[in-house]
């Protein structure tokens, strides 16, 4: 499939294409997606992870349903275009705001030239506000989550 992101001018078309492009890739990982309406929450995404929530049921059934979180990881999809000197710089706020670990759990980050995911916990960021991904260097600062879809699939 041809990549034509690369041609979208509007900034926000550009991201609601990625956005498309995500759920997409993960319908083919076979994770279950829910979009919220609107666009206000922090998130884009919530992915299911229904054995997770059978897993804690069985391990402590009195929090079970407690804590929404352990059935479901937010996720906040960010794409680039834009190259610095051999990587490409992506952008990881909301208005030059910093997400924190109560909004998100997960960007999904998509390098459009390159036709690459980057599937990133928070805590992997260490709150830059941009961070530089290198999809051509095996050793990179964030090689470990290129394409690490697993990172959103259920633990069993």
């Amino acid at each position: 499939m041809p990549n034509h992101g690369k041609y979208i001018q509007h900034a926000k078309r550009r991201g609601e294409w990625a956005e498309l492009c995500f759920q997409l890739r993960a319908a083919e990982h076979g994770l279950i997606l829910a979009k919220p309406c609107g666009d206000c929450a922090p998130y884009d995404f919530l992915v299911a992870c229904p054995e997770r929530a059978i897993t804690n049921q069985r391990a402590c059934p009195e929090r079970a349903n407690s804590d929404r979180r352990g059935h479901f990881l937010r996720v906040q999809v960010k794409c680039t275009l834009y190259k610095r000197d051999n990587s490409y710089q992506c952008s990881l706020t909301a208005n030059h705001i910093l997400y924190t670990p109560a909004q998100i759990d997960f960007f999904a980050a998509y390098v459009i030239p390159v036709n690459v995911w980057y599937i990133l916990p928070l805590a992997a960021t260490h709150s830059q506000p941009d961070i530089l991904l290198s999809p051509h260097r095996q050793n990179s600062k964030y090689s470990q989550y290129k394409e690490a879809w697993h990172l959103l699939m259920p633990e069993f």
